[in-house]
């Protein structure tokens, strides 16, 4: 029998580079030939190391974390390559937790400090980091290997030996490699072996499962470096064969030197790193001396009591004073009590320096911490919002604290955070956009030099959101094309292999972490481009929160922008502030945009759909308006729940409650099943079930888990039949639940959402023409949408007046006429190509100088370094 063997390389599909091997299959294929373990080295980054780390735990085989590093003379220098100087390659696995830590910092350097064109590192940081590493001489892109293929073998052993110096005798290993490597190159690594005593060790590119793949991984080349299939200088890999080998293929290729296999059994026995999975990593608030963070925030939360009720939390109503105490026990408990102390410290830091920040989002608005403290500005007593969607106390798992700032200045909010807890201990984080089944087929007819004509049209086909599996079983056109053309059927047979392969990396559009300590302890870190030096870690969202870092949603919002402008301009037209968070709720002339329809650039409410049922409700109350956040979605809609909705509220159709302790639930939805949180709520009123017992049947019920949702239909009758609600009854109202569930939206988070739909409208209803104004200042570059905004303008009796050189701004504003009618000048921004600089210019000297009297006076008092005669002339036309 042969021993089995270890592979030591993989390239998964994250390396963006020529691996399309998933590490799904390459786990997949691990344990149906019975490796023992398997290494995942991806070129100069670690962007799958946790999901491939978690997926071979599971398939019970030994995870092997590394990267194969690029190395330089001086990774500050740019390399010369006219001379003739290249980056080598060079294999770095972790040993240990040490290994892992020095591995993540050898890779952020990389590419914080040494990247250019790739990101390289030198033998320094090697010997700074070299602890709990095993280094392996790589490829024939290795620095060992090319010295010996230009002749140069006394230096390759002098190589070997600083290596042996750097990461110990034992530690180093000569790679030899099947068919990537000639023969005579291995052939001369073995005799290095014998006279420097560094051990072999045979290793194995993988770049794709299966040996047929390999058309399909030339395909991805082309792909990627934007090639056709037949073009004669494109990258090929084809010439060497980079599938999945068997124990059987590696030892049968070396023969002669066993030991070179056996080596990596030995290399898997020293490699026993653990990661923890689950461990929180939260930061803590800084605090003065002698004071925890659970008294600072009930001192916090005391302030806050007297700003939101007039009296300190010990004066406060019995229901307020309770909420408190149950919350603030749950949070200490579960030790998130600096989470919310940094979360309310960068909140009100944005609302002290004019940063609009919205009213909340998600289920954070059911605390009533979150409410004192200033993160979220819904009452969640007033709005019936439960604490335990946020923080169930039965399981601990990260609160979900995500924030909206107004998208022109969130930026500002992450660069405080950055600043107060140190740039070393914060970064947003990676995403990655991979090839789904419409944009495979496009590249791959491309790659194959197919009509564009032909890939379009077999591309739209496929049903938008669809996998290539379901759209071949349900799209009956594709699936008729696909049998009966071959060369469709060659392409979409590439694609499908293609669909889910990384695309490329960006910047997450809102997370961003917080670490406790140094970042490069926990997660690789890069650039998010070259354009863009923002700090990213190199693990996406899932990961992240899989080893521990707190991450947040920072998301910039145009609607907070679009209001802040409008408060902006109504101060400065009518020098009246007005406060978002505390307008009246019940404004006449809000209610009658809705009902009307009329909410051209309403947050939530401006699709064509969302204002046909908007005309249909004749919205009156707020309550509409949360109720309609949570419905407008395919799954309510579909089912019928939206027309139930609107039939109850006019009286069409009878409100009826199967039992009395359902009327406390569903009294403000027409005895409708609307949100998640009336699931819970029943469950308590009708069951006597915890806060915790009720987010846990809620979250069942979403997720549809059937052995928990059967033991829970149990529970809940036997607690409504102990309270005197008869069986029948119970199980009747359990199965509804069971029902709505699958359409029910976070009540906390539809009413943070209508009440910037409400702001909105209440700023359009009582100040159009100002409200109009900064609407069409958002829209400066799209004109078809300043076009739109005009008409709806016109409509409204609301003047567009023309841009003026000695009255407009640079943006719209709003402006009253001598016969008392008012208007919305246009900026001197909303001219095409008119620049900000050359705007700037005239505005300032305007200032200066009072209004121009003519076009040489113009000229004159504008600075001609930054406006030109030519500029100023189209802002005169």
């Amino acid at each position: 029998m042969i021993k089995n063997f270890v592979h030591l390389h993989t390239h998964s599909h994250y390396s963006l580079l020529d691996g399309m091997a998933k590490i799904s299959e390459l786990v997949a294929r691990a344990k149906e030939l019975r490796m023992p373990a398997l290494a995942i080295t991806d070129h100069g980054v670690m962007y799958g190391a946790i999901e491939f780390y978690e997926k071979a735990r599971e398939a019970g085989i030994k995870p092997i974390i590394g990267c194969e590093v690029y190395l330089t003379k001086n990774h500050k220098e740019k390399n010369d390559f006219k001379s003739g100087e290249k980056n080598h390659h060079l294999v770095l696995l972790a040993k240990n937790q040490e290994g892992y830590r020095n591995l993540l910092k050898i890779v952020s350097l990389g590419h914080l400090e040494g990247f250019y064109y790739k990101p390289r590192v030198d033998k320094n940081i090697l010997r700074r980091y070299s602890a709990g590493l095993i280094a392996l001489s790589a490829c024939n892109a290795g620095e060992i290997p090319r010295l010996i293929e230009i002749g140069k073998k006394e230096k390759a052993e002098k190589v070997i030996k600083e290596y042996q110096a750097i990461f110990g005798k034992d530690d180093f290993y000569l790679e030899i490699q099947p068919h990537s490597q000639s023969k005579e190159l291995n052939n001369i690594i073995k005799k290095l072996s014998l006279t420097t005593g560094a051990s072999l060790v045979a290793t194995s590119d993988i770049h794709y499962v299966k040996p047929e793949d390999k058309e399909v991984q030339d395909i991805l080349l082309c792909v990627q470096s934007g090639k056709k299939i037949d073009d004669a200088d494109r990258i090929s890999l084809k010439e060497f064969d980079l599938h999945f080998k068997t124990s059987e293929e590696m030892r049968s290729a070396f023969l002669d030197v066993p030991e070179a296999c056996d080596n990596t059994l030995k290399i898997a026995d020293k490699c026993n790193l653990t990661i923890e999975i689950g461990k929180l990593l939260l930061p803590t608030f800084p605090t003065v001396k002698g004071e925890t963070a659970e008294n600072l925030l009930y001192k916090l939360c005391d302030e806050g009591a007297k700003k939101r009720y007039g009296q300190n939390l010990k004066n406060c109503e019995d229901k307020v004073r309770e909420r408190f105490e149950y919350e603030a026990e749950t949070i200490k408990r579960m030790g998130f009590s600096s989470y919310l102390l940094i979360v309310q410290d960068f909140v009100n830091w944005a609302k002290k320096n004019g940063v609009v920040v919205g009213p909340g989002r998600g289920s954070a608005a059911g605390s009533l911490i979150s409410y004192l403290l200033g993160i979220t500005e819904i009452d969640p007593l007033k709005y019936a919002l439960l604490f335990e969607r946020f923080l169930n106390p039965d399981r601990i798992s990260m609160p979900d604290i995500d924030v909206d700032f107004a998208d022109d200045r969130r930026d500002e909010v992450i660069e405080y955070v950055s600043k107060k807890y140190g740039k070393e201990r914060v970064a947003q984080i990676i995403t990655f956009g991979t090839m789904a089944a419409r944009a495979s087929i496009r590249d791959v007819g491309r790659v194959l030099n197919y009509p564009y004509e032909l890939c379009d049209r077999v591309a739209k086909m496929v049903p938008m959101m669809t996998d290539f599996n379901k759209a071949l079983k349900t799209a009956n056109d594709l699936k008729d094309i696909y049998q009966k053309d071959p060369a469709v059927r060659k392409m979409i047979d590439y694609a499908r292999r293609l669909e889910g392969v990384a695309r490329h990396a960006s910047r997450h559009a809102c997370g961003v972490i917080i670490a406790p300590e140094d970042l490069t302890n926990f997660a690789p870190l890069q650039y998010a481009s070259n354009d863009d030096k923002t700090i990213i870690a190199q693990y996406e969202m899932k990961s992240v929160e899989k080893v521990g870092l707190l991450k947040m949603d920072f998301l910039g919002l145009k609607n907070l922008t679009l209001l802040q402008k409008t408060v902006d301009i109504i101060k400065y037209r009518h020098k009246r502030e007005i406060d978002l968070n505390d307008l009246p709720l019940n404004d006449q002339k809000a209610f009658e945009l809705f009902q009307r329809g009329e909410t051209t650039g309403f947050f939530q409410f401006e699709s064509a759909g969302m204002r046909r049922y908007l005309k249909k409700l004749r919205p009156t109350v707020f309550e509409d308006l949360i109720a309609m956040a949570a419905l407008y979605r395919p799954g309510p809609l579909n089912s019928g729940m939206v027309d139930e909705f609107i039939a109850r509220k006019h009286g069409k159709r009878k409100i009826i409650f199967s039992h009395p302790s359902m009327e406390m639930a569903l009294k403000n939805t027409y005895g409708v099943i609307v949100y998640q949180e009336q699931v819970m709520q029943l469950s308590k009123d009708m069951a006597g079930f915890t806060g915790g017992e009720a987010d846990t049947l809620r979250k069942g019920m979403g997720k549809k888990i059937a052995e928990l949702i059967l033991k829970l239909r149990e529970d809940f009758v036997k607690g409504c039949v102990k309270k005197g609600i008869k069986k029948e009854i119970a199980e009747k109202a359990f199965t509804d639940m069971e029902k709505f569930a699958e359409y029910g939206f976070n009540r906390s988070h539809a009413t943070c959402y209508a009440m910037i739909g409400y702001q909105t409208a209440y700023l359009k209803g009582n100040y159009p023409a100002e409200f109009m104004a900064a609407l069409m200042t958002d829209s400066f570059s799209r004109p078809d949408k300043v076009a739109q905004y005009a008409a709806s303008c016109r409509r409204a009796g609301i003047l567009i007046l023309p841009p003026d050189i000695n009255l407009s701004d640079q943006a719209c504003t709003s402006e009253r006429l001598a016969d008392g009618r008012y208007g919305v000048r246009l900026g001197l921004l909303a001219i095409k190509n008119v620049g900000y600089h050359a705007v700037l210019s005239i505005l300032a000297a305007r200032e200066k100088g009072g209004a121009f009297t003519s076009l040489s006076d113009l000229f004159a008092k504008t600075d001609s370094r930054s406006t030109t005669k030519r500029v100023v002339q189209s802002l005169i036309q």
